[in-house]
């Protein structure tokens, strides 16, 4: 056991952190680094550039880069990059594209694009007291982060509010200071987090030098300062609709168009009443929108987590997207915060990342927010639309069947058979298997 412990490892070129990590944990396999690096980018600059993305990085790790195209958002047309490994997600997307595209295709609106921060401390002194302090702190913080926020301002953001929150259930000596900030293009995290941090340490040296403070008042101890992820005020919101005479040409499923909608309605009903079945709604939903974050370089960890948040802002873990039928009139309609960049970070360093954005026509944070949203909505409309007429299934496991063929090791030609044959048939891993044995036979 302790000889699977190292110090040290992060100071090992990468020669020497594999050939520890095959011996170590692979049985010495002498394959292991030949593996890893046929996983190298040829261009040694662009591969430093992709090791200093992350610690102890051995080699790198391809998910697929695919368009979704025909997407008509507010009248403009788009391409949209995604970057996800689940292979019927993609064809989902563009096929809900291509469905409202003849619709006046998808609607969206940025509501807010605040975000958020949390100073956390502890304060010797009472709620009164810091109540009658609080308005000349709030301009002393203000004043001594200028050097952080000038620029910021130049371009329209900055510090929006500071609010105090006292929560004796975590603690009777408990404060907060939560932040509210604009951060234009930028994500933000590294502009929200400077601040807070200087807000910390401002607070410490009032609570230490300020004249006119008791005992009490001088103890000050700064627990934490950090951006909060979650972020219900830079919130996007997406929609489709149409008369349902309209979608009668788009629709295709060989089902009345009203049986069709009232069916959706109660299908997207069902998983804002039933957390089982929202949870996996709006992974669907997530299908979509973590592909494009991912394909931008923004943080599809941040994204998620804040989304599930918001989800279950009333208590109860609910859909993301909500659907009404009024008269003749359908609407779908996803509302969602998104916290996003589309300068800073990885954004420029990663070249893929620079692509999409190019692709997508170098869009602000807000249209990159209005974008992401509509590929979400797309997604959970591909979803629902199977689930309600064909089933998952049907399209799933056809678009798997590429895979499952690579899985047996077919040859192009039993690929072509097969794709041809499981046009009319339904795709398993046994039947698969079946029909390689019965080409194989007979050949």
């Amino acid at each position: 056991m302790q000889e699977k412990v190292i110090s040290g490892f992060s100071k090992l070129d990468k020669k020497a952190k594999i050939n520890w990590l095959s011996s170590h944990f692979l049985d010495g396999d002498p394959a292991v680094e030949e593996q890893l690096a046929s996983f190298w980018h040829q261009d040694a600059a662009l591969q430093q550039v992709l090791d200093g993305f992350s610690e102890n990085t051995l080699s790198n790790f391809p998910l697929p880069f695919g368009i979704a195209p025909n997407f008509k958002i507010n009248g403009q047309m788009y391409a949209v990059p995604m970057v996800i490994e689940e292979s019927s997600v993609v064809a989902a997307a563009c096929s809900a594209a291509k469905f409202w595209l003849p619709l006046s295709g998808f609607h969206t609106e940025v509501i807010d694009t605040v975000k958020l921060g949390q100073l956390h401390f502890r304060w010797g002194g009472s709620q009164e007291r810091w109540e009658a302090l609080f308005p000349e702190l709030e301009k002393m913080l203000r004043l001594e982060t200028t050097h952080l926020t000038a620029n910021m301002e130049k371009r329209g953001g900055g510090i929006k509010d500071i609010k105090w929150l006292r929560k004796p259930e975590i603690g009777a000596d408990y404060f907060q200071l939560l932040v509210s900030f604009q951060t234009c293009d930028s994500m933000g995290a590294n502009f929200i987090n400077s601040i807070l941090e200087q807000f910390g340490a401002s607070l410490k040296q009032w609570a230490a030098t300020a004249n006119g403070l008791n005992q009490e008042e001088r103890q000050l101890e700064v627990i934490m300062a950090i951006l909060s992820n979650y972020t219900p005020e830079c919130v996007v919101k997406a929609w489709v609709e149409c008369e349902m005479a309209d979608m009668e040409k788009t629709l295709r499923t060989g089902d009345d168009v009203r049986h069709f909608c009232h069916k959706f309605e109660t299908a997207v009903n069902i998983a804002y009443h039933d957390p089982y079945r929202a949870v996996t709604h709006n992974k669907g939903i997530f299908n979509g929108i973590d592909a494009v974050v991912l394909a931008t370089a923004n943080d599809f960890r941040a994204i998620e987590a804040c989304g599930h948040a918001y989800a279950a802002r009333d208590g109860q873990y609910r859909s993301l997207s909500r659907c009404t039928i009024d008269g003749d009139h359908f609407r779908f309609e996803l509302e969602i915060p998104l916290a996003l960049g589309t300068v800073g970070g990885l954004t420029k360093l990663h070249p893929l990342a620079k692509l999409s954005l190019q692709i997508l026509g170098q869009p602000s944070a807000n249209e990159l927010m209005q974008v992401i949203a509509a590929t979400g909505l797309a997604q959970n409309f591909g979803a629902l639309r199977s689930l309600v007429t064909t089933g998952i299934q049907a399209g799933h496991m056809k678009m798997h069947l590429q895979n499952i063929l690579i899985h047996f090791g077919a040859t192009p030609a039993q690929m072509e058979e097969a794709r041809a044959y499981f046009e009319h048939h339904t795709v398993s891993f046994t039947a698969v298997r079946e029909f390689l044995a019965q080409y194989n036979a007979v050949q």
